[in-house]
């Protein structure tokens, strides 16, 4: 073989290695309450959601694990959450518990005197999982409370309203550490937290550090259909990620595939072909910082929803 042609062969082994062997970054999916309860209760509706997800390379479900319309299957038949998340572990996929609901007003958790269902909420959790074999517990927590959805919430009363959240947010914490378990819990937080300062137990610094300092991980709702420029998606991680890179923790990147009347939030208006364009752009850029832990995609039924009806197009 002659040299230039040897020197090439080398140069373009190594690149396929190299693409072989990058580890794809993690994906996840926020699954709500009525699809949670569904593919606990249907083993065709779990098989049909491992089949779709594992087809869109997610490793991650955020599974809902509250009380809905009536009924708490974590509470009352744990056995359906012990089956399910062993399946989901058989398959590959890590399962998170999802706390937060919009049927429980959950934003009203953050409130001083919902202290009491706020505990409770994390501790059906760390009860069910201190009671369940290995292959049977979650993985980690995400908590969807959002305060600025209550109606209380308004320039003066927003720094307030941050401390009650970081208040619980410490609390629930706390349960954690006192419970010996080790699963990863985190916030959904939007990006413009950090553009909200907030003194907090003698410092006063952006709402999002404080937040990263008290959680494992932040799953940034980055919502926006386009990476570049400085409406977009790695403009608005950019504060989170050098935080997080400074102090040890870890961003999931949200991204939203639901109908939306301010089209630049979601994706839903465009294709999934720009999806995977913009989360590469995305990860361009992040994915060799140890602070980036993928994506989660909001959310499950919006998402086979999406991806339907570009089919029928």
């Amino acid at each position: 073989m002659r040299p230039v042609l040897r020197v090439l062969a080398i140069v373009a082994l190594a690149l396929f290695a190299s693409i072989v062997t990058a580890a794809p970054s993690s994906r996840a999916v926020w699954t709500w309450e009525r699809d949670s309860y569904a593919m606990l209760e249907s083993r065709a509706a779990a098989e049909a959601a491992f089949g779709f997800l594992r087809s869109k390379r997610m490793d991650t479900i955020y599974l809902y694990a509250d009380a809905f319309e009536g009924r708490n299957l974590l509470a009352d038949q744990p056995q359906r959450y012990r089956s399910f998340i062993a399946q989901a572990h058989e398959r590959g996929f890590r399962v998170y518990a999802l706390l937060g609901s919009a049927y429980l007003h959950t934003e009203r958790y953050v409130l001083p005197g919902e202290r009491e269902a706020a505990t409770a909420m994390l501790k059906r959790v760390l009860d069910y999982n201190a009671g369940a074999s290995a292959e049977e517990r979650f993985d980690g927590a995400n908590l969807d409370i959002e305060p600025h959805l209550l109606d209380e919430w308004n320039d003066a009363s927003r720094q307030n309203l941050l401390r009650d959240f970081l208040d619980v947010s410490a609390v629930w914490m706390a349960m954690k550490t006192a419970s010996g378990q080790t699963l990863a819990i985190g916030p959904a937080m939007p990006f413009w937290f950090d553009g909200i300062p907030v003194p907090w137990r003698g410092h006063t610094r952006p709402a999002s550090e404080h937040f990263a300092d008290v959680y494992d991980y932040v799953a940034l709702m980055d919502y926006r259909d386009h990476a570049d420029g400085r409406d977009g998606i790695i403009a608005h991680a950019a504060k989170e990620m050098a935080y997080a890179e400074k102090t040890g923790k870890q961003v999931v990147i949200g991204l939203e595939l639901t109908p939306n009347e301010l089209k630049k939030v979601t994706f839903n208006h465009r294709r999934e072909t720009d999806l995977e364009r913009e989360m590469a752009a995305t990860e361009k850029t992040y994915g060799k910082s140890k602070a980036f832990d993928g994506f989660a995609l909001h959310h499950y039924r919006g998402y086979r929803e999406w991806v339907d009806g570009q089919r029928k197009k």
